[in-house]
């Protein structure tokens, strides 16, 4: 039995498939299923059966998922305490949804840095909605920034609102599909072809919440690799696209946009900072949250000074459990 063994289980029982497994890792389906493999061998169980629910823990499994969460934690404590006595540099792993990474991540962490006096070495990832609150109580990140956690008593973490914002739909400028600011039935909508960044395709984002409400079909949704990119496409007439008000009021006021006016639109969201239990969560962390909430990152939420490209921030491998 292994530290890299006991990771993979619990991230596999917590996240509910071996691919949400990897992908927070930033590893291979293929390795996870080895490591489980391994586990399932030595302890004699099958520790997580597969039905067409999903995935289910044996009795030996739920009796598991507990201890091996403290043994995790405890292994990335253990790395943290020896990066202090060789004076490293406090980690201060960062993950977000994608949209937030794409326009707001950049210039935030950059005034962040700017005014935390301390050496820090930050890392910042994207991650879906659901992974967050498992990330950071398996300490793969310190903070989380996106859509607010489920409570749950299993994982020592606070989910805090800082930041209330307006989910639009927007089309083109020039009168495309779905174009103009007049009321259309809601039923239409869902006959749209709709672009999305790839928070579209997480089933807890803000955006795919709104698709499921109008009632749009899969084969009505087409995914772009930035939210940019899927705006622009809006901009040349191919369809419509969900999108934060704030951060598109530039194409807007530019005519390469316009407002779609739909029933239950615009729909009033907000971002979440979830952490760790303020006693557990380190110094960088505790800082990064107070920062939250001053004058200077609110206004660097509601306009920041320029997008980066979600492929800047893909989820860095924390060798720490994965070694």
């Amino acid at each position: 039995m292994t530290l890299t063994q006991l990771n993979a289980f619990v991230l596999v029982a917590r996240l509910g498939s071996v691919r949400a497994a990897a992908s927070a890792l930033g590893v291979s389906e293929s390795a996870v299923s080895q490591a489980l493999t391994a586990l399932r061998q030595d302890l004699g169980d099958q520790l997580i059966t597969r039905s067409q629910a999903g995935m289910t823990l044996t009795p030996g499994g739920t009796r598991l998922l507990g201890t091996a969460s403290q043994i995790v934690v405890l292994g990335a404590e253990a790395h943290a305490a020896v990066r202090a006595a060789q004076g490293a540099p406090e980690q201060l792993r960062i993950v977000a949804t994608s949209t937030f990474a794409e326009f707001v991540a950049a210039p935030l962490l950059e005034a962040f840095r700017r005014r935390f006096a301390g050496a820090v070495e930050i890392t910042t990832g994207v991650a879906a909605a659901g992974e967050l609150p498992v990330l950071i109580a398996n300490r793969l990140a310190d903070v989380a920034i996106g859509p607010g956690a489920v409570s749950d008593h299993e994982l020592p973490i606070v989910s805090e609102p800082i930041f209330k914002f307006r989910l639009v739909v927007v089309g083109s400028g020039t009168g495309g599909a779905g174009g103009g600011s007049t009321a259309r039935p809601r039923g239409l909508a869902r006959q749209w072809r709709w672009l999305v960044d790839p928070s579209g395709t997480d089933p807890d984002s803000e955006a795919a919440r709104l698709l499921r409400r109008l009632g749009v079909a899969d084969s009505n949704i087409g995914v772009f690799q930035s939210q940019t990119a899927a705006w622009a496409a809006a901009a040349d007439g191919s369809g419509v696209a969900p999108a934060i008000e704030h951060l598109v009021s530039h194409q807007i006021r530019r005519g390469e946009l316009s407002l779609i006016d739909l029933p239950g639109v615009p729909v009033e969201e907000r971002w979440y900072v979830t952490l760790l239990e303020r006693e557990r969560r380190s110094t960088a962390a505790s800082a990064l949250r107070r920062f939250l909430g001053t004058p200077e990152a609110m206004q660097l939420m509601r306009s920041p000074a320029a997008g980066v490209p979600p492929s800047r921030f893909k989820p860095p491998v924390y060798v720490t459990i994965w070694s």
